[in-house]
């Protein structure tokens, strides 16, 4: 198996704090790798250590054979990294195909500056390649919704669209299904499962939700007070003491 993403001795101090402690982890290529673990236990800090928004104190986060570290965030997603957030970052006031228009532009010129002698619309190779990765994602019939005005799970589905139009190589989601009700969680579960399936895109998932682990994951890591204390398969992890005293509080 081909490793997408390696993580070697990644540390990082706020303060007082020992946010992450010589993290390690492997997420082997085209597979979806879910990261769990307490609140408070270094999730989300550790995901943007993958994405440039923090540097960790030391170690090295090596993807597609180079580092991450040190690099921008731009320069990351144009390496082939993107990120789903936690809380939906959409443009609001534009229709739907617009929003995924925009990061297409952007991967495609390495920055976008809307032109207002060249509308959107006729940029009709990136127009058809929204509405491909809308359609995939079960949108097609929302193009000229404006995104205020959708659901939670809509909005969640549209940033997902904006990650996938750029054609990364890893897609890292922060809480994919957070806020949604059970009907567009288990919806959200069978879209990232095709899209896994259909562009063979490597995941890494931070998720609360048991269930969407369990029906997702092809290898889990634990994370607890920094600390990865457990990497392995998801049958193995529901019966595993330290997971169940670390992030269960030692339930049965």
């Amino acid at each position: 198996m081909t490793v997408a993403l390696e993580v070697k001795g990644v540390n990082k101090r706020f303060g007082g704090l020992q946010a992450l402690n010589d993290v390690n982890l492997s997420v082997d290529e085209g597979r979806i790798h879910a990261i769990i673990g307490p609140n408070g236990a270094g999730k989300s800090t550790l995901l943007n250590t993958f994405v440039g928004r923090l540097k960790p104190d030391s170690g090295s986060v090596i993807f597609d054979g180079k580092n991450l570290i040190g690099r921008l965030p731009h320069q990351i997603n144009q390496a082939g990294v993107s990120r789903v957030f936690q809380t939906p970052e959409i443009f609001a006031d534009l229709t739907v195909i617009e929003n995924v228009m925009i990061p297409a532009l952007a991967h495609r010129d390495g920055i976008f500056e809307l032109n207002a002698f060249k509308p959107l619309r006729r940029e009709t190779d990136i127009r058809q390649k929204a509405v491909d990765v809308l359609e995939d994602l079960g949108m097609k019939d929302k193009l000229d919704m404006v995104a205020a005005s959708m659901s939670r799970g809509d909005k969640r589905r549209l940033e997902m669209a904006m990650g996938l139009v750029q054609e990364p190589k890893l897609l890292l989601l922060d809480e994919p299904t957070a806020g949604m009700s059970r009907a567009d969680t288990n919806n959200t579960i069978e879209v990232l499962k095709h899209i896994g399936d259909s562009r063979g895109i490597t995941m890494i998932i931070i998720e609360h939700d048991m269930h969407v682990v369990f029906s997702l994951a092809d290898k889990i890591s634990v994370l607890a007070q920094g600390t990865v204390i457990v990497e392995d398969a998801p049958e193995n992890i529901k019966g595993n003491v330290k997971v169940q005293e670390a992030y269960l509080g030692g339930a049965h």
